[in-house]
């Protein structure tokens, strides 16, 4: 009788046990348990954190309704957690853009391991989870948790059932979603064990227990690296050529540790590559784990992860870091200079002022450094010590290629210049259109700062501040839909509603397909009386969102807009 067949039966004996209420309840971490009972601090601490990301990403839905999604799924990830303890290592949904990138907990020992968590309320008989197909791609195991209590801000208690598990290679989905209920789901108390073979293989140097003769062992690895390699790779099996290609290699990769290392890091190269930014920390993660266990040289892998954290725009982590690069090499010249132009994202002049000036007494023949720095100080209104940073990498690099316009151009050049020293500014004007088209690259985007810190003012409740913000991005890039959104919002919070308005309007005129838009001013708008003009707006949203395929907000927009008819009836009938 072979693993699954055991499984499915202890499923079937699992289920009866459900109905009849008597489930295993073990309250030790990292024992199994298939009830898990979740209240007081712990419910408070997740209650918290839900309400934190409902505000972060209300644009997408009302408050509560984001604020339930989220808890649901906290719950469910919260009983993984305590389930496999410190098997493994959970996802970061405030480094993430657009949340958790389908994968909820990766194996502390193996990063590419992924496992996703689906939360779903209801009744044994009728409920189901679904999993779409990049979920399938992403993630080794899909686990099932079932909430027994409805979902909401005042429920004090919930009782959490381990409903089971799925290894993504029995789920044979290439497109699309697909659906499945308990009795197709494997006995929950077999996770742990279905997880570790994955773990003894990438964790302690290849344990005495793996067999690198085995077949099922290293195509199992394969698979769980290479699925990263080629997103058209299926989680079920190799490509036919890929298995050809790579199979040669198994003795030499598992008696040269290096390899292994390098397999990481090429295949983070490759996600690098495509813009998959996500994928390549993971990549490059797992090679520096393997990297410290063997006393391999980590610094490089370090600035890897850093710029990959740069392009992903986790400004903080690459500081870090970069400063995990210098504690091993001091005189690392790439790492100050990528701190400084992080330090600079996160508007800390003075830090990027630091690094830059660290970068320059490591290689003071370095134009770039000299190019960082001068912009940097006249930023900060340091005219004169901007004009000699900007003098010496003329000097240093008069060759290069033209200036980039966009970044600087010669009215902003001539105003840092007092009449004093018009010579030198025409000399330097000469010379500043050969300083190189790479320039966008090196130097931070101001306007990306502004929205930053805007961003994070927002969240404190400085709404002056924000607003402030967002105004000095809008004078730089006057298209920026994202900045008149939130702007917006903003102003709606000190109760500046014709000014939110006129920012909606902004970014319709931009965007005339943005349905949030039309939402939102179709809001206030009604708030303001304009109950014509607030009906015309959500209209047009409910006609946005069903041509968009976005079925939930169309309902919920089209229900809006009966209530409010409904509410101005009434109204009507009153007067």
């Amino acid at each position: 009788m072979d693993w699954i067949t055991v499984l499915r039966s202890l499923q079937s004996d699992f289920i009866n046990r459900i109905l009849s209420g008597s489930l295993l309840h073990c309250q030790t971490e990292g024992q199994h348990s298939e009830l898990s009972i979740i209240s007081g601090e712990r419910l408070n601490y997740l209650r918290n954190f839900c309400w934190q990301m409902a505000e972060k990403y209300k644009r997408v839905s009302p408050v509560r309704d984001v604020f339930t999604s989220f808890l649901k799924g906290k719950l469910g990830e919260e009983v993984v957690k305590e389930r496999l303890a410190g098997f493994i290592t959970e996802v970061d949904y405030e480094k993430r853009i657009g949340g958790d990138g389908n994968v909820d907990f990766t194996l502390s020992s193996n990063p590419l391991i992924g496992i996703e968590v689906k939360s779903r309320c209801g009744s044994i008989d009728t409920v189901k989870w679904s999993v779409t197909a990049e979920e399938v791609r992403k993630n080794t195991v899909i686990v099932c948790i079932l909430i027994q209590e409805k979902v909401n801000e005042a429920q004090a208690e919930y009782h959490l059932v381990l409903a089971g598990f799925l290894p993504t290679k029995m789920i044979k989905l290439k497109t699309g979603r697909i659906t499945f209920g308990i009795d197709q789901l494997l006995y929950g108390g077999g996770l742990s064990s279905y997880l570790q073979t994955f773990n003894s293989n990438l964790s302690s140097n290849y344990s005495s227990n793996y067999n690198p003769n085995s077949a099922n062992n290293y195509h199992r690895d394969k698979i769980a690296i290479y699925q990263y390699i080629s997103p058209a790779t299926s989680n079920n099996s190799l490509n036919h050529n890929q298995t050809n290609k790579y199979e040669h290699e198994e003795d030499d990769l598992h008696n040269q540790p290096e390899e292994l290392i390098q397999l990481y890091i090429q295949t983070g190269n490759d996600s690098f590559e495509r813009g998959d930014y996500e994928a390549a920390i993971i990549s490059y993660n797992g090679a520096l784990k393997l990297s410290n266990n063997r006393n391999y040289p980590t610094t490089e892998i370090y600035y890897k992860i850093a710029i990959a954290k740069y392009q992903f725009g986790d400004y903080e982590g690459t500081i870090r870091d970069c400063l995990q690069i210098i504690q091993i090499n001091q005189n690392h010249f790439k790492a100050y200079q990528r701190s400084g132009l992080a330090r600079f994202q996160i508007c800390d002049r003075e830090g990027a002022i630091e690094d830059f000036s660290q970068a320059i007494r490591i290689n003071p023949n370095d134009s770039f450094a000299y190019i960082n720095r001068a912009y940097t100080r006249s930023q900060l209104g340091d005219k004169q010590g901007a004009i000699e940073d900007y003098t010496q990498a003329i000097k240093l690099n008069p060759n290069s290629h033209k200036l980039n316009n966009n970044t600087f151009n010669n009215d902003y050049l001539q105003n840092i210049f007092t009449k004093n020293n018009q010579e030198t500014f025409k000399a330097l004007i000469q010379i500043t259109n050969q300083i190189t088209e790479q320039i966008e690259e090196v130097i931070p985007d101001s306007t990306e700062a502004y929205k930053k810190r805007a961003n994070s003012r927002y969240k404190t409740g400085d709404y002056e501040g924000a607003i402030s913000d967002y105004t000095e991005a809008l004078k730089t890039n006057t298209h920026n839909t994202e900045s008149y959104f939130n702007r917006a919002n903003a102003r709606y919070e000190i109760g500046d509603k014709k000014g939110a308005i006129e920012d909606f309007s902004q970014v319709i005129k931009i965007n005339p397909t943005d349905a949030d838009a039309y939402l939102y001013r179709g809001h206030f708008r009604w708030e303001l009386g304009d109950k014509q003009g607030a009906i015309e707006d959500l209209k047009k949203a409910v006609d946005l969102y069903h041509k968009q395929g976005n079925i939930t907000e169309y309902r919920k927009t089209r229900e809006l807009i009966l209530d409010m008819e409904i509410e101005e009836s009434l109204n009507i009938l009153n007067f």
